[in-house]
């Protein structure tokens, strides 16, 4: 359920039906899991990424990242899940595609949870991020 009982009162009296209100918390939700597949899709077949993460211990702009997985899941508008590098990882909170060719992802953008708490851009290539 995307909106709350409050906000689901306010879309009636304002003259939407409770199935005008179904139909938009359903749309909301596959262009969430669309947006979960095409990031897990960016990352597929990845070993190493580059991200703008500002690293305590890197002085890169840009810092290399082992890639172990990504495992992106959905609930209602909200992408979650769990990003795993060589030797740590971290929650995800949000994830999105920033630039795409041909449908394909090029750049895209994971709201990090705790030890990072911050929005990280990820490209295959360091050149994508300047």
């Amino acid at each position: 359920m995307l909106f709350d009982q409050r906000a689901r009162a306010a879309l009636r009296d304002a003259g939407l039906s409770q199935a005008d209100i179904d139909e938009v918390e359903q749309t909301v939700t596959e262009q969430a899991q669309a947006d979960a597949r095409r990031v897990e899709a960016f990352f597929d077949g990845l070993d190493t990424v580059y991200s703008d993460m500002d690293r305590t211990h890197s002085v890169a702009e840009f810092p290399e990242h082992d890639l172990e997985y990504v495992d992106l899941f959905t609930h209602s508008q909200d992408v979650r899940g769990f990003v795993r590098f060589e030797t740590w990882g971290a929650y995800v909170d949000g994830a999105r595609v920033l630039r795409s060719e041909s449908a394909h992802p090029l750049v895209v953008e994971l709201s990090l949870g705790p030890t990072v708490h911050d929005r990280v851009r990820f490209a295959a290539e360091r050149s994508l991020l300047e």
